[in-house]
């Protein structure tokens, strides 16, 4: 490791730095977004001419435009995701490709409504110091870095399964990172091992859970509406939490192979559970208190109501309501219902529903048909190959899609529909590539403004993170590792779990 980097790993409290960039401009050419206005107004004068030729219908032409509208303020313009996902919502219902009740319902979903109760649990969660207190426990085994990578890996794996966005999770994971990083601070290589880690086992572990990213919900609804039927709780667990558990395994040990050397991977370590005193808000080494124990009775409760939905016939969004309820409720819960009310990141539920009605747009008017032939007909006259091109090229595409579009919602909303409508016509299950396209889309390491864990474990004045170059140097490794990881449960592990049939 070279000098620099020692003095800033370990004087990360003195020595100021700001905080890399995070916007979607973040050192891009000053001439890049005009040249892709220019061809976004190719494109449009394209899709124009087909409706003229009358290939693609109106509705199709509206909302193909608005699409590439929306696509180009989310890769270029200085304004939220969530703003332009409203405006194109909003666009496609004034010039007519979908309704008023099509737009008001997205809101009133049962994906919007089971992300507000699972959001409302996981403040209650937080609020106790549970999480803390649990990776305090867990962590004090550690006695080699590896153990330590795996253990935490571990634990943020189950976390999955508390908090519902990344983003939820990168927050809670921080403190307990900067605790570690006090500890080690004598260790810079170990501290930027776990720098770049824990986001990226935040980010991989994601898969594991249907409520784990939004993008996951969206696809079930786009697949829902393509198919007549999306995924379950419990069958999206059997599918992707095996794929979470060996991605997320994979990048940890990938981050301490790249930036430990090999001395520093084989020397001992301990970690006191003091540490997390902190973080966790109270005392880690007595028994759990009783708001504790209350809480994680809540949450074991609602995980199992959702994995035997078959059973009782309760819809998941129910059951999260009721969670949030108790987890509220005066004299059991660990918070009250307005503090747990205003961690509810509400931008986020709006944006998940604009791009709902974005999705269904794109599928209801034809436009995801007429455009997956354009894009995917090369790939049907391959004959047999055809299959195994497409799956091919849904990973490759979907997981650089994070190059351009920093939200892993709106990647999912834009290629979904044509994954959807490409799949049966090489005989790939429609299901089956939304699903790989979905898991796909969860590789977002290559930039820190590619998703917000990483930005929130980036260097700064305050955080002991990676620099952009240390990115590029484990993007670089794991990228091809990823596409071949996917592709080969996308052949052989997921038809034997009851998804597909694949080539």
């Amino acid at each position: 490791m070279h000098g620099r980097e020692v003095v800033e790993a370990t004087e990360y409290r003195t020595v100021p730095r700001r905080r890399p960039s995070a916007g979607p401009s973040a050192r891009r050419p000053a001439w890049a977004p005009l040249l892709a206005a220019i061809a976004g107004i190719l494109v449009c004068l394209g899709f124009l001419a087909a409706a003229a030729a009358g290939d693609l219908a109106r509705d199709g032409l509206i909302t193909l435009v608005v699409f590439v509208a929306a696509i180009w303020m989310w890769v270029f313009a200085p304004v939220p995701d969530t703003y332009v996902a409203l405006g194109a919502a909003v666009a496609l219902v004034v010039t007519g490709p979908i309704d008023t009740e099509t737009f008001t319902g997205t809101l009133g979903d049962s994906v919007i409504w089971l992300l507000v109760g699972s959001f409302v649990i996981a403040a209650a969660v937080t609020a106790t110091g549970l999480s803390a207190r649990i990776a305090a426990r867990v962590l004090t085994f550690a006695r080699t870095p590896r153990q330590l990578m795996h253990l935490l890996t571990a634990v943020l794996l189950v976390t999955t399964f508390a908090i519902p966005a990344t983003s939820g999770r990168a927050a809670l994971a921080l403190p307990v990172f900067l605790a570690l990083a006090a500890v080690l601070r004598h260790r810079p290589q170990l501290v930027l091992a776990l720098a770049v880690g824990i986001p990226s086992v935040i980010l991989f572990s994601a898969v594991g859970s249907l409520l784990g990213a939004g993008a996951h919900l969206i696809t079930s609804e786009i697949v829902a509406t393509a198919t007549g039927e999306g995924y379950h709780f419990v069958q999206w667990l059997i599918l992707g939490l095996p794929l979470a558990v060996v991605w997320s395994h994979l990048a940890a040990e990938i981050a301490l192979a790249l930036f430990a050397d090999r001395t520093e991977r084989r020397t001992p370590l301990t970690v006191p559970a003091t540490a997390f005193a902190e973080a966790a808000g109270s005392d880690v080494l007595g028994p759990l208190s009783a708001p504790q124990r209350r809480v994680l009775g809540v949450l074991a409760l609602v995980v199992v109501l959702w994995c035997t939905e078959a059973w009782h016939g309760v819809d998941p969004a129910v059951v999260a309501v009721l969670g949030a309820l108790l987890a509220t409720a005066p004299k059991i819960g660990g918070t009250t219902l307005p503090a747990a009310a205003k961690t509810i990141p509400w931008t986020l539920l709006l944006f998940m529903a604009a791009t709902l009605c974005l999705g269904i747009a794109l599928t209801t008017s034809g436009a995801s048909a007429w455009l997956a032939g354009l894009v995917f007909d090369p790939v049907r006259s391959l004959g047999p190959a055809a299959g195994v091109v497409f799956l091919v090229l849904t990973v490759v595409v979907s997981l650089a899609a994070h190059l351009m579009i920093q939200s892993r919602s709106a990647r999912s909303a834009v290629l979904v529909p044509i994954i959807v409508a490409t799949a049966p016509a090489v005989g790939v299950d429609a299901a089956a590539a939304a699903f790989l396209s979905t898991a796909a889309a969860g590789f977002c390491h290559t930039m820190t403004s590619s998703a917000k864990p990483m930005a929130v474990f980036a260097a700064s004045d305050t955080v002991p993170g990676f620099r952009p170059e240390h990115l590029l140097r484990y993007s670089a490794v794991l990228a091809p590792l990823s596409v071949a990881l996917l592709l080969a449960f996308a052949v052989w592990v997921w038809p034997q779990l009851g998804l597909g049939p694949t080539p």
